[in-house]
């Protein structure tokens, strides 16, 4: 059995049909009965409800699984606790393999989500159990193409001129699966999951822009206007940690480049990673078609 945690978020969607698709028993792991039942419709049998920095939630989580995939939660205030505490749980229900997505750099202690995550894989290194950590660049979201699709306009909330490295979530998936069916192979890995490239804002519009046949344009914004996207009607004055985690990311990406090496994932791929032009093609072509166009 394969636990998933965060298993409705933008990582879950795509490794749990994978993982079925491989025939693997998954349970599945979310805070809302509203996720829990679109993940029944995908034939998924069992399902934990509630919030996984609750240690009885984490038990019951972890009980007769042998392996976990643990996304952390990035805009929860709960991660870390979440991440220590599902270590511990899974140490003691003798789970046999631990993977942890991560994040690239974890050692970068002025980004809170960072510090939280460098945390979690401490935690995990001291905990005897057998791991992988995933290491990500930033992905590459359709998210953050909405702005360009619909109004010609792609938006960051750091400096335009600083470079930055991305990965496609489906080659993350891929490799996660890799880890969670290989274990042997895997185990006490930690992969830096990068695609080719080093990207200003500038240059990432124009490739959106030629995708579609138009000029876009860069624009900052500040992290609170960035962050509406993600709190959605939320009450801004109840998402302090959220508001925390992207303005400390605003911060760093407009004093410095975030950028890694393609190597280790094109390694573990065995193939060329999905580039920036490929996944921007991907999501024009399932956006026009959304939308009822052709072409």
């Amino acid at each position: 059995m394969i636990l998933v945690t965060a298993a409705a978020g933008n990582q879950g969607r795509l490794l749990i049909p994978k993982l079925l698709r491989a025939g693997l028993p998954v349970r599945a792991a979310v805070r809302s009965e509203a996720s829990a039942a679109s993940l029944r419709a995908l034939g998924i049998d069992e399902v934990v409800v509630g919030d996984l920095a609750d240690p009885a939630v984490q038990r019951r989580a972890v009980r007769d699984v042998d392996r976990v995939y643990h996304v952390g939660a990035t805009l929860s205030p709960g991660e870390r606790e979440m991440g220590i505490g599902l270590i511990d749980a899974s140490r003691a229900e003798g789970v046999e393999h631990f993977v942890f997505s991560s994040v690239l750099h974890a050692i970068i202690t002025d980004l809170v989500q960072h510090e939280i995550k460098r945390d979690v894989e401490e935690h995990l290194l001291g905990s005897g159990l057998e791991f992988t950590i995933l290491q990500p660049s930033n992905y590459m979201l359709p998210l953050k193409l909405r702005p360009a699709f619909t109004r010609g306009m792609f938006e960051l909330s750091w400096s335009l001129e600083r470079r930055q490295s991305l990965v496609d979530l489906d080659d993350v998936t891929d490799v996660a699966v890799a880890a969670l069916t290989d274990s042997a192979r895997h185990a006490a890995a930690t992969y830096e999951l990068v695609a080719p490239g080093r990207w200003t804002a500038v240059e990432l519009a124009e490739t959106i822009g030629d995708v579609m046949g138009r000029p876009i344009e860069a624009r900052r914004i500040d992290a609170d206007t960035y962050a509406g996207a993600w709190l959605g009607d939320r009450d801004p004055t109840t998402a302090t940690h959220e508001l925390r985690v992207l303005r400390s990311i605003s911060a760093r990406y407009s004093a410095s480049d975030f950028v890694g090496n393609p190597n280790v994932l094109t390694w573990l791929l065995g193939r060329e990673p999905t580039s920036f032009a490929a996944f921007v093609r991907r999501e024009w072509r399932a956006f026009r078609a959304a939308a009822g166009q052709n072409g």
